[in-house]
């Protein structure tokens, strides 16, 4: 697999392309010079602009929608819960301009709101919304239920209903079923172009297109595209010159027009840019409120003449505005960001520190380690052992790795998600029903025997995978001298085999009889590869050390080394023996607010169970930290401390789910929003993860991968 995953850069350029056409048709460039080349640009070409969007809509999400009920709910909560936030938020950016033009006045005022919000939006431009959430919810709906042609079917009836009512509503109007039928309609929403007719027959479009998985001819889809839009600019001409149209949103060839359009996007590979997807949204919902500043900017300078009155300048200078205020509300969200990940969390009750420079050193020292051509694999599985998965990964990423390993489905979907580059394995089971998304998300998935093999062979699907070898942990994985078994796993014609791996259950110890059970292991990996490559069967690329392997067998020489506890900078035991010893920074630090301090006197209990009862005045503080956030309940009563103002204070009575108490008695000056640290240093003291985990009578893998999500991440930025 290449380092840089190709995405949709042609879809992405056109959106800025879509939006901008959309401040066109608000803005009217050509009226100054000629009406008809204005209808040509406004009403003709950048009318391709909505259904593009709808038909993104549907490539994207529709799929998804198809492949798993538990996939699909994830799907349609997500659409929804963030299209009606934004929704929201442009309803509410939009209601002083409402007030000012009357809006609120006009009778009825429920009815008239209703309506707006639910088909024609409360600002002219505002429609498109909820167009995509009705025609996302009636092909999600459908979808379920029939297949995608059928549900195309369907829509496209609603659109040609919708046809009759927009641009070819002169035909419509002569019939007075037709008309009685239409005034009906308008009753409800002002047009047709809505959710309900127009957005259903782009939004499965896409869909069709994403389920075809077809290689696409640049010069067939440019000659179609030549072909179909030369048609609908026919067509709309002829409608306008008979004064047919009611609106202009909807004409026949605007639909083939589309598909070819969309193919010839989809041909354009490169990169995914994100900050063109959020520039062509904020162009789209910021615009109206440009042009209003640009005329208002206008009368005050008294520049009408060419600020207004110049219908071309008036265009680039709303597009000009837009586009930089988008730009910089970008560049201010991604700086309060940052700034929120690293400074202070002032307001935090409880927060890991998460350095990201440590993170590189280890990355670097690691790498060092390695022999020749052995690549690091990250393992970032179980949120990247309490660190964060994706600013992890992200951070690797820039560190010049692209390899991830992950336990589910679920967390390699994730790093896909947020534009994680490179392979991604999934060590665990996945589900064979979720198998499509493992091709969809570009996920290698490891092969846990060959009845598994099978079952995703069967499935038709190329699936990438890595094939898994038990040689003594007993865990996942084909037995090693189950030749047979492992001879028609490697023959499966739809599985591709990316690499074939082991792991190693005594890695970690320096006991001789674990020694000699781990080289035996080994020595059954290697035994079994041969036999494999002897009957012409291509292992690929080959893992076997994990952090222990790297530190214990360095002179292991395989193509990947799954490292998961050593990148972040510790090792699963305290004062644990390796034959190489890395210079290796701890990544994380975990602190908790104090919440409050007070004197208890002789014989008064602390938390439940009375199980810290004072011998003495004793001095207490309540952290706001506790088991809930994965505090281990085993350092409850003196078995664990904290460091505050680089002192050690005892953890007294039962941790609780929320709080934890420390005595304080011999720190003084300790105050309400003072800090405690329970891993990392303070002043002179230091008390490590292992350490910690040594404590509860645990490992650091569980304590650092049990960390809450209700502990705030803080990200200290690579110098």
């Amino acid at each position: 697999m290449t380092n840089k995953r190709e995405g949709y850069a042609g879809i992405d350029i056109f959106r800025i392309a879509a939006a901008i056409m959309i401040i066109a048709i608000h803005t009217s460039p050509l009226v100054s010079f000629s009406h008809e080349a204005d209808f040509v640009l406004t009403r003709i070409i950048a009318r391709v602009a909505v259904p593009f969007f709808f038909m993104c809509t549907g490539y994207f999400l529709i799929p998804g929608c198809t492949e798993s009920r538990e996939n699909r709910k994830r799907v349609f909560v997500k659409f929804l819960s963030k299209t009606g936030f934004l929704y929201g938020a442009a309803i509410l950016i939009y209601i002083p301009v409402n007030i000012y033009s009357g809006y609120f006045k006009e009778k009825p005022i429920i009815i008239n709101i209703t309506k707006d919000i639910v088909f024609d939006g409360t600002f002219y431009h505002l429609w498109y919304i909820p167009a995509s959430i009705i025609g996302f919810m009636i092909v999600y709906t459908l979808t379920t239920r029939l297949s995608l042609k059928k549900v195309f079917t369907l829509s496209f009836i609603l659109y040609l209903i919708g046809l009759f009512g927009d641009s070819y509503y002169g035909i419509s109007e002569k019939f007075d079923a037709a008309n009685s039928f239409y005034g009906t309609l308008f009753s409800y929403f002002d047009y047709t172009r809505n959710g309900l007719f127009f957005a259903p027959v782009f939004i499965v479009l896409g869909a069709i297109i994403a389920k075809s998985k077809r290689e696409y001819s640049l010069r067939k889809n440019l000659v179609g595209f030549a072909l179909a839009f030369s048609a609908l600019i026919a067509e709309a001409l002829i409608l306008h010159h008979y004064s047919l149209q009611r609106h202009d949103s909807m004409y026949i060839m605007l639909i083939p027009a589309m598909l070819f359009l969309f193919r010839i996007l989809l041909i354009i590979k490169g990169e995914s840019q994100k900050i063109l997807r959020d520039i062509s949204m904020l162009v789209y919902i910021l615009h109206p409120l440009c042009i209003i500043f640009v005329r208002g900017f206008a009368k005050v300078l008294k520049l009408e003449v060419y600020l207004i009155g110049n219908s071309l300048i008036h265009f680039i200078a709303v597009t000009v505005a837009t586009i930089v205020i988008s730009v910089v509300l970008i560049y201010i969200k991604k700086q309060l960001d940052t700034y929120k990940r690293q400074s202070q969390p002032e307001r935090c009750r409880a927060w890991a520190e998460i350095d990201m420079d440590r993170l590189k050193h280890n990355v670097n020292q690691l790498k060092l380690l390695l022999p020749h051509d052995c690549q690091l694999m990250a393992v970032v599985k179980s949120n990247a052992y309490g660190h964060g998965d994706i600013e992890i990964s992200k951070s690797l990423n820039k560190a010049g790795v692209y390899a991830f390993a992950v336990a589910t489905l679920s967390e390699g979907i994730e790093l896909r998600n947020n534009k994680i580059k490179g392979e991604i394995l999934i060590l665990g089971y996945t589900h064979p029903d979720e198998a499509p998304l493992l091709v969809r998300y570009d996920l290698t998935q490891t092969v846990v025997d060959y009845e598994y093999a099978e079952i995703l062979d069967s499935t038709g699907l190329k699936i990438k995978v890595h094939i898994k070898i038990d040689t003594g942990m007993h865990r996942l994985g084909e037995t090693n001298d189950a030749l047979t078994n492992l001879d028609r796993t490697y023959n499966c014609k739809n599985l591709i085999v990316g690499g074939t791996y082991t792991h190693l259950s005594s890695a970690d110890s320096v006991e001789p009889s674990n020694i000699i059970f781990t080289k035996e292991q080994i020595k059954k990996f290697y035994s079994t590869l041969n036999y494999l490559k002897s009957h012409n069967r291509n292992p690929s690329k080959i893992h076997i050390q994990s952090s222990y392997g790297i530190l214990n067998y360095p002179e292991l020489d395989c193509d990947y080394a799954r490292v998961g506890i050593a990148l972040y900078g510790v090792l699963s035991k305290e004062n644990e023996k390796t034959k190489i010893r890395a210079a290796l920074e701890p990544v994380l630090s975990l602190k908790a607010r104090i919440v409050l301090t007070k004197e208890i006197q002789e014989g008064e209990s602390v938390g439940y169970g009375r199980s810290f009862i004072a011998v003495k005045r004793t001095k207490i503080a309540v952290l706001c930290i506790g088991y809930a956030d994965g505090i281990p309940r085993s350092l409850s009563c003196g078995k664990g401390y904290v460091l505050i103002k680089g002192k050690k204070a005892p953890i007294i009575g039962n941790i609780c789910m929320d709080q934890l108490t420390v005595d304080i008695s011999d720190i003084p000056d300790v105050q309400q929003g003072d800090i405690a640290t329970l891993i990392g240093d303070d002043g002179n003291e230091a008390i490590t993860a292992e350490q910690v985990a040594s404590l509860a009578g645990t490992i650091t893998n569980e304590l650092l991968s049990r960390l809450g999500n209700r502990i705030e991440r803080v990200y200290k930025k690579v110098v």
